[in-house]
């Protein structure tokens, strides 16, 4: 207990002298007509969570070497991203060569390539819509939290697939970074340093679980994530519109912007219904593949009937401003 209280008060210094860092060197988030927020705000404060991962590491063995190296190349690639654009080609490209390392530590190596191929894709699509949905003061937070939790207990309960400890450390970052974002006026966001290097980290300890159950339905740990990001895109299609464009048509977004409902409300919000939807998957495990199915079903149609009520408002807004 008193190692994770440690590792939690240098975790907080840490973030104070990134801000210190980011005030200096003037790397702050200004809103635009695509933003959900209205001040400016220092941006990169979710580097905390690469620290949360390296005191881990450092503390224990340098364990995990290919996974810690593929998420120093995916963070530094983001945070330079953060401070100056950085070409497509050139941040995919770290993208491939950070998952081939977690990969590598997977063990995924051994298997078909086309398995590989598959893996790419499907990570390259999960990091970037984790990535797509912070966007509002504790949603990045908030929902790793849960995940986090999550985990906690499957590895302690259902099945022992990793470390306790670097679950723990992690945790730990998520709540100093949380101390400072889930708020009404946040004092930082997490920026794209903050919200791909989370994402790659979740995306490592939920592909070994799958790896050690051979149960690729624990994807359900982020399913509310992954139901609003793929309907997202889909509609976007249908409007005709350039997906790779910034936007505000997730449902967070329009919760947030048209129908005016507190960040930190909707953020919670979606925290209890992540929550909700794990809590029901452990307690009906042996339906699990079933669940899975179900619980897509049900959030896709609480999408779309969504959509169908609200999204008017977002176009009201937009004619008005063009």
């Amino acid at each position: 207990m008193y190692y994770y209280l440690i590792i939690t008060a240098i975790l907080f210094a840490t973030e104070l002298l990134y801000f210190k860092i980011a005030d200096h060197y003037n790397i702050i988030d200004k809103p635009n007509e695509r933003s959900s927020h209205t001040r400016i705000t220092l941006r990169g404060g979710g580097i905390i969570f690469y620290f949360g991962a390296l005191a881990y590491f450092i503390s224990n063995g340098m364990e995990y070497p290919w996974f810690m190296l593929g998420l120093t190349l995916i963070t530094t690639i983001s945070f330079v991203d953060d401070i100056r654009s950085v070409s497509q080609k050139l941040r995919l490209l770290i993208h491939f060569a950070a998952m081939g390392l977690m990969f590598w530590q997977w063990g995924l190596t051994n298997l078909p390539w086309w398995y590989m191929g598959i893996a790419l894709i499907l990570c390259t699509g999960i990091i970037n819509a984790y990535n797509f949905m912070d966007g509002i003061n504790g949603i990045t937070g908030g929902y790793s939290l849960v995940i986090l939790c999550a985990l906690v207990y499957i590895n302690s309960y259902v099945v022992p697939f990793i470390e306790a400890g670097f679950i723990y450390t992690l945790l730990a970052a998520v709540v100093v970074f949380n101390f400072f974002n889930f708020r009404r006026k946040a004092k930082c966001f997490a920026g794209d340093v903050g919200s791909v290097s989370i994402a790659f980290t979740l995306l490592f300890l939920i592909g070994k679980l799958i790896l050690i159950t051979n149960n690729f339905s624990y994807i359900i740990l982020l399913v509310v994530y992954g139901v609003d990001s793929v309907l997202t895109i889909i509609h976007r299609i249908i409007l005709r519109e350039n997906i790779g464009l910034p936007h505000r048509k997730h449902v967070y977004q329009l919760m947030a912007n048209e129908l005016k409902i507190p960040h930190v409300t909707v953020s919670i919000l979606y925290m209890l219904l992540q929550g909700l939807i794990i809590a029901g998957y452990l307690s009906f495990r042996e339906y699990s593949y079933s669940y899975f199915i179900v619980m897509i079903v049900l959030l896709s149609l609480l999408y779309i009937g969504f959509i169908k009520r609200y999204f008017h408002l977002h176009v009201q807004i937009n004619s008005r401003q063009n």
